[in-house]
């Protein structure tokens, strides 16, 4: 069972919970991509689904934990995403539904939904899961993870028990990194960029998306340092048309924004993105206003990007605001 860094306080609230017989049949994990929510929706269900538990912690070698771990588990569901967005469709929200009241066989008598990034739920589906949530049967449990609480309707909130999932601090992320077999110079290069975010550090290693998405967010940042309109907009159109891509790239790029936003009024602060050295040039060449300005501009960007508009007409339109803007 992997090993879970940082966030103590969660795993011992858990912990207790279980212990004390008063799990949370409604639960909410939120944070940012790569923090560990899923890691620990995984962790609570375990704690949930565990034949020998231990002070409220899961063994992670019993039958029911091993079916968990390998995915193989018949009373837990991972629930579908659909669409372009990847949201959870009414349809699935009905299924969900009427699976719940067919009661559950196993050994502890419980059955676990989880839904993963529910940025995208659609409102119709969250209302039509609300009477669920509220009042769910005795032996269902309901698990959603998110970036944020306000991904949610205050009515879902409100049936839920909340938990915020912290990223770790770097020395933890290079200890985990490093137990999962990585290169010291890949843990290097990937906690330069990501700090803490086991998630993203991880991700930035296996995968050479996002280190090519990484590599342009850095060119973005020097365009703008150089106030070159010309090559921020080629940089932004070979993105092409890829939602998810570009929507990555603006979140990176505004993460830079906001550091330099943070390093002009303290040179010594610690970053958040994945270029310090691009992030202390922007700090030098714009005031704060300016970076709130661009800051405004990318986030009216990804808003048209949800919207369908034209992603190339988008990101042709924000390089000529954020040139305009300093």
């Amino acid at each position: 069972m992997k090993k879970i860094y940082g966030n103590e306080y969660l795993l011992s609230t858990i912990a207790s919970m279980i212990d004390n017989g008063r799990s949370a049949q409604s639960v909410m994990f939120y944070g940012e991509k790569g923090s560990g929510r899923k890691l620990m929706a995984k962790h609570y269900t375990l704690s949930l689904m565990c034949e020998n538990l231990h002070d409220g912690k899961p063994c992670g070698v019993c039958n029911s934990c091993q079916n968990v771990l390998k995915g193989y588990h018949p009373d837990i569901t991972y629930v579908e995403k659909s669409g372009k967005l990847g949201g959870f469709s009414v349809e699935t929200a009905r299924s969900v539904i009427n699976d719940s009241f067919i009661k559950p066989n196993n050994n502890n008598g419980k059955k676990v939904y989880i839904f993963t990034d529910c940025h995208n739920m659609d409102p119709r589906t969250q209302n039509m899961l609300l009477k669920l949530v509220e009042e769910p049967p005795e032996y269902a449990y309901y698990i959603f993870t998110c970036k944020s609480r306000n991904d949610f309707l205050p009515t879902i909130i409100s049936r839920c028990i909340c938990f915020g999932v912290s990223v770790c601090t770097e020395s933890e992320a290079e200890t985990s990194l490093l137990e999962s077999g990585f290169s010291q110079d890949e843990v290097n290069n990937a906690v330069e960029c990501f700090h803490g975010n086991i998630g993203l550090c991880t991700e930035y290693i296996t995968d050479e998306v996002l280190r090519k998405q990484v590599d342009l967010t850095k060119s973005l940042a020097d365009s703008i340092i150089r106030k070159d309109e010309y090559m921020l907009n080629v940089q932004l159109f070979s993105l092409g048309n890829g939602r998810s891509e570009v929507k990555s790239v603006l979140s990176m790029l505004d993460i830079l924004i906001r550091d330099a936003a943070v390093l002009g009024k303290n040179p010594d602060a610690d970053v958040m993105g994945c270029y310090r050295k691009g992030a202390e040039e922007l700090s030098r060449v714009l005031v704060f206003s300016q970076t709130m300005k661009i800051h405004r501009i990318i986030e009216k960007a990804e808003r048209s990007i949800d919207s369908n508009v034209t992603i190339p007409l988008v990101t042709a339109a924000m390089s000529g605001e954020i040139i305009a803007a300093i």
